[in-house]
Parts: structure tokens; sequence; C-alpha cells
């Protein structure tokens, strides 16, 4: 793979040059892991959408406030990391990137599960923890290939009954939100890895009464038995 990575201690914005490299195709504008330096890069500019064979791209860590629309004539983009910015929405064109199989949005600024999202049915690693989303769409539904659904620290008050369609979904982290209920078919998730000393749907941090959490404790078999001994 022909891939870049722009290493400074200051990164501001994207060196022009960078655009005229159209056979590439992973590009990373991220600090260094181990240096925890954080680069102030507010945009991403319009031109990213000469790089038409990007499969990778990695601006994780910056200052981004706005991802443009053209981000979605990246039509080969498979990953995409834009965890720790200050991003509160992301563009409509987002639904186009329909290679896009991971994406990674913690720590920014979103209220919602941007809908655009929705759209991204090759999708199978959401990660929008540590944000502020207090709603998520029904849409969701669409997300059908989605295995790993990362929600911990937000605001949820409650989730979609369409949630439980993902059967596709290996670990759902619902920690440290505001649900005092789950959808009456969560049950039906049965491919949820229920580890013996760790569950991969963790609902530490939430108030929950429906069920409460000594029936969540037991697994998808003790859920559904507890909404179904509700309509006996």
């Amino acid at each position: 793979k022909k891939k870049l990575k722009i290493s400074g201690r200051e990164l501001l914005s994207v060196p022009t040059q960078v655009f005229g490299l159209d056979q590439l195709q992973v590009l990373e504008m991220s600090p260094e892991r181990e240096s925890c330096l954080r680069y102030r890069m507010e945009l991403l500019p319009q031109e990213i959408s000469r790089l038409r064979n990007l499969t990778c791209l990695y601006v994780d860590s910056n200052n981004l406030k706005k991802i443009p629309a053209e981000i979605g004539t990246l039509s080969r983009l498979e990953r995409l990391t834009l965890s720790n910015n200050n991003l509160s929405s992301l563009p409509a064109e987002m639904g186009a990137l329909q290679r896009l199989h991971s994406l990674h949005l913690a720590n920014n600024s979103l209220t919602e599960l941007p809908a655009p999202l929705c759209q991204l049915r090759s999708l199978t690693f959401l990660d929008v923890s540590d944000n502020k989303i207090d709603t998520i769409p029904s849409s969701i539904r669409h997300m059908e290939k989605l295995e790993t659904l990362l929600l911990l620290f937000n605001s949820l008050e409650s989730l979609p009954e369409d949630i439980c369609l993902l059967r596709n979904l290996h670990t759902l982290w619902l920690g440290n939100n505001h649900l005092r209920s789950l959808p009456a078919a969560f049950g039906e998730l049965v491919n949820l890895d229920w580890g013996y000393n760790y569950c991969s749907c963790n609902f530490e941090g939430n108030p929950l009464e429906s069920p409460p959490p000594e029936v969540c404790s037991r697994g998808p078999e003790g859920i559904r038995e507890y909404f179904s001994s509700l309509h006996r």
C-alpha cells in the first residue's frame, strides 16, 4: 500500500503537496500515540477529494470542527478515524462511503447519532463513545453488518427497538449513560459475547430498572425471560 504519515509537533494544516499524490492509499495525520501530542488542524480541506484511492484516513486527535462534504467522494475508503476532535455534526455525504467498515468518532461533541451513519451498510465497527449523544435513530436497523457498537459515556435515556435487529452485534458497550430500561426485544441479540467474567454488553453506570442489573447479568436468556414474564 502507498502510505504517507505526516508527523510534526503542531500540524495546523495539510501540506498542499499531499493532494497531488493521487495514488495514495493510506494517509495518517494523527499525533504519535506515545508522545500524547495534540495536533491543531481545524479543517480537513475540500481538496481531500483528489485522493480518490484512499482506503485509510487517520485524522484523530486534532482540533477538527467540520468535515467537508467532499469526504463522500472517497468511495474506496474502508477505515476512518476522527476520534478526539471537536465535531458536532457530520456531512450527509458521508452516507455515500459504502465500503467503509471501521469508523472511530469517540470523544467529540455529537449530540445525536448522525443520520448519514445509518446508511453505511458495510460498517462493522463504530465507536461514538464519550460524546453527548441522547438519541439513536430507528434507522440504525440498516447497519446490518455492525459487529461492534461502542456507546459508552453518552447521554442516552433510551434505545430504539430497532437496535435489536442488529443480529450480527458481538460487542455493545452501553456503560455510563442514563438508561432506565432496555427494549423488550433486547434478548434477541443472541450473538452478544456474554463472557464468563466479562460481558461484552456493558451496562455499568446506568440507573437500570427494567430489567434490573441482576437480570442483565444473566445474559440474553435472562433478559428474554424477564420481558416474557411481564406479558404473562
